[in-house]
Formats: structure tokens, sequence, C-alpha cells
């Protein structure tokens, strides 16, 4: 076989759907068989509290409630502490296994649950976009493509878990559970190739974890 052949059959990656529907159903982010679960991201209080308290106090800001865009809203179990906070909150994720659950399980008025794929789908409008520990999972093309829509947006609040010493910004993936923190690296929108342009950038909240495993960080980027 050839190089050319080589190149010719050369695995495609997986569809990001289907893999981030095996995680869910293979519980490969922890969890049992009778849950859906996101990770210790999602369900530690050392990550979650001071998280939250900086997304309420920027829902807070307001004079009357907002709707939230939540663009990969995982288990729902940070998520569903901010529906009080919000006019609306959509809450959106790709894999439709996960979706059906939290449809079931989280009721309430102001809160609507959309089964999409954010890189290839219309988003729906909202006040605020928030993306947490979501586009760290997804290769650069599938990144740019999500940056493109978020300019229609006035308000972008992104949290990544980034080394937490030097690295190489941005380096690309496969689509999946893993993070670029395997590759000493982290996403940085506003780094190339992406160059993310907004108004304003102010880092909301930062987390050390222990043992080494890096850093958690918040911007708030006003577009």
């Amino acid at each position: 076989m050839n190089t050319s052949d080589k190149r010719n059959n050369k695995r495609k990656p997986w569809p990001t759907k289907k893999v981030t529907e095996q995680i869910y159903d293979q519980n490969l982010w922890g969890g049992n068989n009778n849950e859906f679960y996101s990770g210790s991201g999602s369900h530690n209080p050392n990550i979650v509290k001071p998280y939250l308290e900086v997304i309420i106090s920027f829902l807070n800001s307001f004079q009357y409630p907002i709707t939230v865009l939540d663009l990969g809203c995982g288990d729902f179990n940070v998520a569903r502490q901010l529906l009080t906070f919000s006019k609306k909150y959509i809450a959106v994720d790709i894999a439709e296994n996960l979706v059906n659950f939290n449809k079931e399980k989280f009721k309430q008025d102001n809160l609507e649950f959309y089964c999409l794929d954010i890189s290839k789908a219309r988003l729906p409008n909202a006040d605020v976009v928030i993306l947490r520990q979501v586009l760290q999972h997804i290769s650069n093309e599938e990144i740019q493509s999500v940056l493109n829509k978020l300019k229609e947006y006035k308000y972008v609040i992104l949290t990544e878990h980034l080394p937490n010493q030097d690295f190489v910004p941005n380096i690309d993936i496969i689509s999946g559970q893993g993070i670029r923190i395997k590759k000493q690296s982290g996403l940085l929108i506003t780094e190339e190739p992406f160059n993310f342009k907004y108004r304003k950038q102010l880092e909301l909240q930062s987390t050390i974890l222990d043992n080494n495993k890096g850093v958690i960080k918040t911007w708030l980027y006003t577009l």
C-alpha cells in the first residue's frame, strides 16, 4: 500500500455526538449505571461553589432577570442552581440520551432543553451564553465554528481547565472524553488560531486544583 492509499484509508474520527453519548452510556466521567454524570468538575464543591458565586453575582447585576443560553449543560447539576436567577434558561447538549433524561428530571416554567450540535446548529437567542468546560473537549475546527456563532451575543462566560504552568495554547485534539491538558496545552480563545475578538475581557474566577492537576478559570467576555 502506497502513502496515498494509507492516507485515504486513515480512520476518520467518530462523530462528536456519538462519542458524547457513549461517554454517558458507559459512565466514562464517573457515576453509576443509574445516572448521567458529567464528572467531578460538575460536582466537586471546591470547584462548583466559587463558580456559582460569580455567575449568580453576574446575573444579579441586571435590573431585571436575563435569558441564559447554556451550551453543553451536561448533567445539569450546576445549572439547576441558576434557574432562580434567570428569566429563561435554555440548556443545550449534544447527547440525546442525556437531554431526554434531563427533560424528565428537571422541570420548571423558565427552563427549556434542546439537543443540538453547537458547532453545526443555529443557536437560540439569549442575553448571555455560558460555556463551562465544553470547548476543551472538541477539535479546533469545531471550536472555531462555535466561536463564529458567539458574535451574535452580548455576553459570553467561558470556563476552561488549563495547565497551571506555561503551556502552548490550542494544540488540536480529536473531540472526545479527554482535553488538551493531556498534551500540556489548554484552550485560550484569544490566541492563534482563533483570535477571538471582544470589547472587554474580565477574569471572574480561578480555582487551582489539587495534585498539580491544573487550574480552572472563568472569564466574562463583553462583545
